[in-house]
């Protein structure tokens, strides 16, 4: 099965996608092209909303608006005013690293982790932002967070630090927003890319972006790699199920660290593409906070 591009946005790193039901749109991020982007389906039209800086991942808040992690900080941001809220700064003492990868649990906690964009150390976390604002770290030493999303009944959490090239399992408590009983869920050691962004569908398979890999895969629940969808480009980022019945799988795509001879021959980089795989996802739940 082969996805294929549903919209030529030439992103320069799209990332942290999401459907929306609230407008029926799909939305990302292009971090490094500091924008946020949404497109409708129905209609084929796409939106483009610069920002000043990067932003990481964000999610729409239950009340209107939304909350953002840019790269230094999470916010609560109203997009047309550009107002902000401050909800917490990201280790401000490691001039290395920044917010990356995020997804509400099904309370609508925001679950965000950070990189080391800089050396590669092991030295960054995963935050919980609870409904009440608070924040607390929920996993320690770090390289690159990714992969974070949530079984359909909330119960456990899956995630990937990049370079390890795996994605794990925790036991998630749906009542604190912590987590236990680390197990690996699926190794990707003999796979052609690294495991990048993840969303769960209704029968609790996760579906994979590979990095460098071309392609998005379904681990079943039992930890084996049991679909493969080929993406025309070299370097898939994160995945979503949207439209009205939650039946496309959405793929951004990036053009980071990509030479002028490789963007030549896979022009369609930083595109957004989509396949019917035949199952259908799960709504995340927005930001209650």
């Amino acid at each position: 099965m082969r996805a294929e591009l549903v919209l030529d946005c030439r992103n320069e790193h799209g990332e942290g996608i999401f459907w929306n039901p609230a407008d029926e749109l799909v939305w990302w991020t292009d971090i490094e092209g500091c924008a946020l982007w949404s497109y409708d389906p129905s209609t084929l039209k796409s939106v483009k909303h610069s920002m000043t800086e990067r932003v990481c991942c964000f999610a729409p808040r239950a009340t209107g608006g939304w909350v953002v992690a840019f790269a230094d900080r999470v916010v609560l941001l109203d997009l047309d005013t550009n107002m902000e809220t401050l909800v917490a700064r990201f280790e401000p003492n490691n001039a290395e690293t920044r917010l990356n990868d995020g997804r509400t649990d099904r309370q609508g906690r925001l679950i965000v982790g950070g990189m080391n964009e800089v050396s590669g150390a092991h030295d960054s976390s995963v935050l919980c932002i609870d409904t009440d604002l608070s924040v607390r770290t929920i996993i320690e030493k770090v390289s690159c967070a990714n992969s974070a999303c949530f079984a359909p009944d909330g119960g456990t959490m899956f995630f990937a630090d990049t370079p390890d090239r795996e994605i794990v399992a925790f036991d998630y408590d749906t009542a604190t927003g912590s987590v236990s009983d680390r197990r690996i869920h699926a190794s990707f050691k003999d796979e052609p890319g690294l495991p990048d962004g993840s969303c769960v569908d209704a029968e609790g398979g996760v579906w994979n972006a590979e990095w460098e890999g071309r392609r998005v895969v379904r681990v079943a629940p039992n930890g084996a790699i049991d679909r493969v969808i080929e993406i025309p480009v070299w370097k898939p980022t994160c995945c979503a199920f949207g439209g009205p019945k939650l039946d496309t799988l959405f793929i951004t795509t990036s053009r980071l660290m990509s030479d002028e001879d490789a963007l030549s021959k896979e022009p369609e980089s930083g595109g957004l593409f989509a396949v019917k795989p035949g199952v259908c996802g799960v709504l995340d739940t927005p930001f209650n906070g």
